[in-house]
């Protein structure tokens, strides 16, 4: 794999220390035999669940920590995101990258505060923008002083509780920035399509992998999780956390 090429996994949010243990032995493993670097994500907050009654995670304080314990005992890089300002500061003293969720790409304080730190910056598309549109979120953090911006597509509201990917948005966003990740599993929700939940299908989440590959991605996210309907956040959409090494080497 070039070394050019990114891949994210992890589980959707922090849901307990034995999972993070669970899947970063997992992650170390694929990373040993396949000659690769994979970067460990999970949230410790999700701030955008449908519900009021949705499990959001441990928060910030605990949530760093066990970050912290996964990259201490592992040795992995760790991606997470925030959800204000507020959050940038302390996140950069754990994390690597420090995530903008697509919900948010817009909101300029935010871009700045992640800027400002001096971490890698990976701003997802928002749903109801172009890939070209994204250059005004690159400009906000360039202005503030980011070195290093990753932009991420997972597709676009197309009528309600559906998304659609439009492939050609990954060549658009590579004129702006020299590294694009496709979402492979947030690209096959159903937001909000299931009772209170956002819906989705797993199934095609190998597709949209190699789809992307072939309009230019060359970074590559997977919420993974060992058993995914046990998950407590993007249950349908989450890819079994034993199928991640097949679809890595098939991206090789």
């Amino acid at each position: 794999m070039s070394s050019k090429t990114t891949i994210i996994a992890g589980p959707c949010v922090i849901e307990s220390a034995e999972l993070l243990d669970i899947v970063a032995r997992k992650l170390v493993e694929i990373n040993t035999k396949l000659g690769i670097n994979i970067i460990f994500k999970a949230s410790f907050d999700k701030a955008n669940r449908t519900s009021i009654h949705s499990f959001r995670g441990p928060g910030l304080e605990l949530g760093l920590q066990m970050l912290a314990d996964v990259k201490a005992n592992y040795g992995l890089r760790i991606l997470t995101d925030i959800h204000e300002s507020y959050q940038a500061e302390p996140v950069s003293e754990v994390c690597d990258v420090i995530q903008i969720p697509a919900f948010l790409c817009r909101q300029t304080d935010l871009l700045v505060a992640a800027a400002k730190t001096g971490r890698t910056v990976n701003i997802k598309k928002a749903q109801f923008l172009s890939g070209l549109d994204m250059r005004y979120p690159v400009e906000k953090a360039l202005d503030a002083g980011a070195k290093d911006i990753w932009l991420t597509e997972r597709g676009n509201m197309m009528g309600y509780n559906n998304l659609v990917v439009d492939f050609r948005n990954i060549p658009d966003m590579l004129e702006l920035v020299p590294t694009v990740i496709m979402d492979c599993t947030h690209s096959v929700q159903r937001p909000g399509g299931s009772d209170g939940k956002t819906g989705g299908d797993r199934r095609f989440v190998p597709q949209m992998a190699l789809a992307a590959k072939a309009f230019g991605a060359n970074g590559f996210f997977f919420e993974v999780h060992p058993h995914p309907d046990e998950g407590l956040s993007d249950a349908a959409n989450m890819l079994e956390l034993d199928r991640l090494e097949a679809l890595v080497e098939k991206l090789i």
